[in-house]
């Protein structure tokens, strides 16, 4: 690439990042969002809005977080509005962050509704066939979950003996996460947002919806409320078909009506004879193609491209042997899952080793040159924005870290995992893990799991036995972190209020977690006809975690049967070179970083994001204006969150009240 052209590049790159910074502005005065009207929407939320989350994730694989968030939000600025007290900018968004947490969903088995999903997964897992079938269901400790057979299981609550080990440990885990991620966020979000200036680009969504109910309670129908309604009238009509017609036809047909299969259609059984081993589909949510509106347009693209390069490469691999698990028939979860196996796991490894090796020299070489140009390594933050110091929070993580690791050591009961292990895991690989990937998701919007970290240092380790795995390890990705303390910045609210916030959602998590999980459970066994998205899926994320558990069984399978150090080096080799290309020539380094994220994503949700990023780039900034558009894509985003999910909510409200109402002996 000529100098000029590479130098125009990189110009046209740093305005574009300076552009996402500049989206909104934090405020110049910052107030507390924790009043009495946000204590009333948090019980609000966790009374209503729960059983409601907990639902749609067993039924449907779906979250009502965005219900959660909205409908209360919206709810609570009409009835301040029409007191003549309307909600301010901060006490919105401590109401968006309290529904937020208390409607959290753990990825993979749509487990949402607070902690106590997690022992509902432990019960399955405990009682499954595949654990029964590979003898390992004997070995799960009592701290997990009950042994199967015991009342606790049979008659289907909590309120027995059998659970108070494993509750215990949850109540425990949870105080832990909240000063780990507390701390170590903060000294995350000083680094990349006010040492670095990253520009954080999804970090608006939320501020901006916040902004827009603000001014509407106030008269003050600016263009954000405009854009709001719009994004909510879309969200509201396909709502209808998406969500509300599927769950209330479940009321009097045994199978929902779905006019659009959720969450994709799948073109993999179809095209198998053309393209064996390919996975390949469409994303039906309309909201995947917003996500293309709002995410920077070259991550987007370089997802696409690895989309692209698995359908044409995986055949490829396929005929020449490498793609062996794969067979005809198979569909795009089971092909998904096949492929990783043989070839793509080795690679994640690899592509993640090369993304946290050249994410911590960018951060060393910048930190370098704002010390030579003279610059302030560490920037006074501004006045009112309730700052803590930066050896606090270090000092907060510790604490938490060192809470895990006796947790660990309690548990195990036993020296087969060394503790330097613990110490490691605690004290060198989750800071810098969160920190790649708190750069990452300043950069991007995004981050990039680096896998086997933990699942290796077990192996690493000669441990053998089930415990290990349940373990409260202390390694976590803390980096998404730092996006949160911007959005909260940028609605001008304190950060003491997160903190109070978090001490609001604890016990209403717990308790009301309790209470409804024990409700639900009590319907009808989970997995089971009851719960059609549990039935289906969660035996597949058994076979997972259980392929990982039989590698410290005796008798069970080989890491170096899924385990290529070829692939692997293959994987380092392409991201790194990607990475010095882009450098070098002046490409976006977010290209790449979304090449890498497209690996490992399902190339049907990867599709629709990519026609969004091309429709907003090509169409609606050449109409608009590429900085009018970039303002409204954000509010549009979160406009269309709030219409679905008043949808949703409606419709799920229903189902919930039927169901318990179909349960009663009268």
């Amino acid at each position: 690439m000529p100098l000029g052209r590479a130098a125009s590049t990189r110009a046209s790159i740093q305005a574009d990042l300076e552009g996402y910074r500049a989206l909104m502005e934090a405020p110049a005065h910052f107030e507390d969002g924790m009043t009495a009207r946000t204590v009333l929407g948090g019980f609000f939320i966790g009374f209503l809005m729960m059983p409601g989350a907990i639902y749609m994730g067993l039924m449907a694989g779906s979250s009502l977080g965005p219900a959660a968030e909205w409908v209360t939000i919206i709810l609570f600025a009409e009835v301040a509005r029409r007191s003549f007290a309307p909600l301010g900018r901060q006490e919105i968004y401590v109401l968006y962050y309290i529904a937020g947490g208390l409607t959290h969903v753990i990825a993979g088995a749509m487990l949402a509704g607070g902690p106590f999903g997690v022992l509902i997964w432990h019960q399955y897992l405990a009682q499954s066939q595949v654990a029964q079938a590979v003898g390992i269901a004997t070995q799960i400790p009592s701290w997990v979950a009950p042994p199967a057979g015991s009342e606790a299981l049979s008659e289907r609550t909590f309120l027995h003996r059998d659970w108070l080990g494993p509750v215990a440990l949850l109540i425990a885990g949870q105080v832990l996460a909240r000063a780990e991620w507390f701390g170590l966020g903060y000294v995350l979000f000083r680094l990349t947002s006010d040492v670095e200036r990253l520009p954080f680009p999804m970090a608006p969504v939320a501020a901006q919806g916040a902004t827009a109910l603000a001014e509407s309670g106030r008269g003050q129908e600016t263009w954000r409320w405009r854009v709001f309604a719009v994004g909510m009238g879309i969200g509201l009509v396909f709502g209808s078909v998406f969500v509300g017609l599927p769950a209330l036809s479940s009321l009097i047909a045994s199978h929902p009506l779905q006019l659009l299969p959720i969450p994709w259609i799948d073109f993999t059984a179809d095209l198998e004879h053309l393209l064996p081993a390919a996975t390949l589909g469409l994303g039906t949510d309309l909201g995947l193609v917003l996500v293309g509106f709002v995410l920077p347009f070259w991550v987007v693209v370089g997802a696409f491209a690895a989309v692209l390069l698995q359908v044409a490469v995986n055949p490829v691999l396929h005929h020449y042997g490498a793609l062996t698990r794969w067979q005809p028939g198979m569909n795009a979860i089971t092909t998904h899952f096949a492929n990783d196996l043989d070839v793509w796991l080795s690679v994640y490894v690899g592509t993640g080793a090369a993304v946290a090796a050249v994410g911590v020299g960018q951060a060393v070489r910048a930190l370098r040159g704002r010390s030579t140009r003279g610059e302030r390594s560490h920037p006074r933050p501004p006045d009112g924005r309730g700052d803590f110091p930066v050896w606090a929070g270090i000092l907060l993580y510790v604490a938490g870290a060192a809470g895990y690791i006796a947790l660990c050591d309690y548990v195990l009961d036993d020296d087969r995992f060394p503790l330097l292990f613990l110490l490691i895991f605690a004290f060198v690989l989750t800071p810098l893990v969160s920190y790649v990937n708190a750069r990452m998701v300043g950069l991007t919007g995004q981050t990039v799991g680096i896998p086997l970290v933990r699942e290796g240092a077990f192996l690493l380790s000669g441990y053998r036995g089930v415990d290990i795995w349940f373990a409260p390890i202390p390694y976590s990705d803390h980096g998404r972190r730092a996006q949160l303390f911007r959005e909260v910045e940028l609605t001008g609210t304190r950060f003491t209020s997160i903190l109070k916030a978090e001490l609001l959602i604890l016990p209403i998590s717990l308790g009301c977690g309790f209470v409804f999980w024990s409700l639900i459970w009590k319907m009808g066994p989970i997995p089971s006809v009851v719960f059609p998205y549990a039935q289906k899926y969660w035996h597949l994320l058994a076979l997972r975690q259980f392929m990982w558990i039989s590698f410290t069984v005796e008798g069970g399978m080989s890491f170096t049967e899924i385990a290529n150090p070829l692939w692997m080096a293959s994987g380092f080799g392409v991201a790194a070179a990607g990475l010095l290309a882009a450098t070098l020539w002046g490409l976006p380094l977010s290209l790449v970083y979304g090449f890498i994220r497209g690996l490992q994503a399902m190339p049907h949700l990867l599709i629709p994001e990519m026609f969004g990023a091309l429709l907003g780039r090509y169409y609606f900034q050449r109409r608009f204006g590429a900085d009018t558009w970039r303002r409204w894509a954000p509010v549009l985003f979160a406009g269309f969150a709030c219409g679905q999910g008043l949808i949703g909510m409606g419709a799920v409200a229903v189902v919930l009240i039927t169901r318990s109402v179909s349960q009663l002996p009268y």
